[in-house]
């Protein structure tokens, strides 16, 4: 392939649509620091309303439902991503939700004003829609305008977009900034301005010239924009295995939801996106997020909202790390690298937990680990999962595969943040453990059943899940047979024992 040439387009092109990532990360991150805040604004706008004082337990369920229903909004909007960007195209579909974001914002932004809780949950909601959909365009619209040598360093931008908006969330989160009672509205309301900046750069960036020429069929137009993002006139190879794509696309339905479990030569990548996502969330990263300012307070921190900071810088530096790695030591060992680290450092700040009491130093070997543990989920399971379902699926099935994952991911992160805290109370420091095992089973299923995508097509990724699915149907007719076609390429393997 030779070496890549990083062109001015493909940058500016690339750094905008991240803008989506961003909103994700800091629309995550920014409703923890304020919370003692928001949950008086709660007790103090119901006060005034019911005449009594409102009870503990609708406090606590409505805060609850302030922070919960933002992962509802993403399951659904994860969901919707084939809609748009079948029907308008993967630029103009970031550009159209950008209302969702200013909608959201204006009505988190003016909640206070308004004394209406009602305005922050609708708020919440609408802008976890927004995000919902943001993860599924902006991983998609990186790899395709991407060239194969590059698509997994710049689909790990994605994740640095997420990173840097939870620090950014965080940092405004903070007293001084914006995290005080008369300020925390504009903290929320905050989203509006990414959301405008993006949507007044969109129209300088190009339309996926997948999406133009296996969609709209405007060969033309495909192949001029290659030629400016990627800065080489030979685009003929890509634009050949574009129209490739498109024929088979032509002779194959538009992939729905229910045929990408239904067809054999979809099912085992659609099993593989779905268990890569569920390994990002089941990790335990929001879980040690979520428990880290309790952790670094055990410890002796003054102040652990500081400590939380870092833990998000860690988390920002080792995306960067990753953005190196990628092209050089592939997904899938990458990926088993970030599961393994997890789940030693999870059993770590287990042992630790369990004797901070009678040694005072354990509590050390706790923020270690904790540390620790962010960089091993930046390494592999942060980005990789994210990036990967849009190359394991051609031009036909990937929105919906994207959609499936997608809500996939979200509905296990609504479920850890609605189960974590019960299982904390009840298992205590015991409660890691739950997620070594889990780290275990993905690692596991990562060595036998995920391939490596380093350097391959689209095209070449798709073919190799085919000619497994008709081995598969051969082995059903004949005797048994083994099915292990897509284990990673020979000349990968071999790149890989060298790194």
């Amino acid at each position: 392939m030779g070496t890549q040439k990083v062109t001015a387009p493909l940058i500016f092109a690339i750094s905008i649509a991240t803008i989506g990532s961003f909103q994700f990360g800091y629309n995550t991150g920014v409703i923890n620091a304020p919370e003692m805040i928001i949950k008086d604004f709660i007790n103090y706008t119901l006060e005034e309303r019911l005449k009594d004082p409102p009870t503990e337990v609708l406090l606590t369920s409505l805060w609850s439902l302030s922070v919960a229903i933002f992962s509802v909004g993403g399951m659904i909007g994860s969901f919707s991503v084939g809609l748009f960007v079948n029907r308008f195209g993967r630029r103009n579909s970031m550009l159209i939700v950008n209302l969702l974001a200013v909608v959201g914002g204006c009505l988190m932004g003016f909640c206070k004003i308004a004394k209406s809780v009602e305005m922050l949950i609708v708020g919440r909601l609408i802008i976890g829609l927004f995000c919902g959909l943001c993860t599924g365009f902006v991983p998609m619209y990186i790899g395709e305008v991407s060239p194969t040598a590059l698509r997994g360093a710049f689909g790990t931008l994605n994740q640095l977009g997420i990173v840097i908006g939870i620090l950014v969330a965080q940092i405004f989160g903070l007293k001084v900034i914006m995290g005080t009672e008369e300020l925390w509205p504009l903290l929320l309301g905050f989203t509006i301005i990414p959301a405008a900046l993006q949507s007044a750069a969109l129209p300088f960036c190009p339309e996926s010239p997948r999406f133009l020429l296996i969609n709209k069929k405007e060969e033309e137009n495909a192949k001029e924009i290659l030629q400016r993002l990627w800065g080489t006139q030979d685009v003929s190879q890509d634009i050949q295995e574009m129209k490739d794509e498109s024929v088979r696309m032509a002779q194959e339905k538009q992939a729905t939801v229910l045929e990408l479990f239904r067809s054999r030569s979809y099912r085992q990548p659609i099993l593989i996106s779905i268990m890569l996502q569920l390994s990002q969330q089941l990790s335990g990263i929001n879980a040690v997020f979520y428990y880290s300012t309790g952790i670094f307070k055990d410890a002796g921190v003054q102040e652990p909202i500081y400590a939380t900071i870092g833990a998000g810088v860690v988390n920002t530096i080792f995306t960067v790390v990753s953005l190196f790695l990628v092209e050089r030591a592939g997904r899938r060992t990458l990926h088993m690298i970030g599961l393994g680290g997890m789940a030693l450092c999870s059993i770590f700040m287990t042992i630790s937990l369990l004797l901070k009491d009678d040694y005072n130093w354990m509590s050390f070997v706790c923020i270690g680990a904790i540390l620790v543990f962010v960089a091993f989920f930046e390494i592999g399971p942060g980005p990789i999962p994210w990036f990967i379902v849009a190359e394991l699926f051609s031009q036909g099935p990937r929105p919906a595969a994207m959609a499936v994952a997608g809500c996939s991911n979200w509905t296990s992160n609504f479920l850890v943040g609605l189960l974590f805290p019960s299982a904390a109370f009840y298992l205590g420091a015991y409660v890691f453990i739950i997620f070594t095992g889990f780290l275990i089973v993905f690692l596991v299923f990562t060595f036998f059943k995920v391939p490596e995508t380093r350097g391959r097509t689209f095209e070449e990724i798709t073919r190799a899940f085919e000619g497994q699915a008709q081995e598969a149907n051969r082995a059903e007719k004949g005797p048994a047979m083994k099915m292990n076609s897509i284990q990673p390429v020979k000349e990968t393997s071999t790149t890989e024992n060298k790194t």
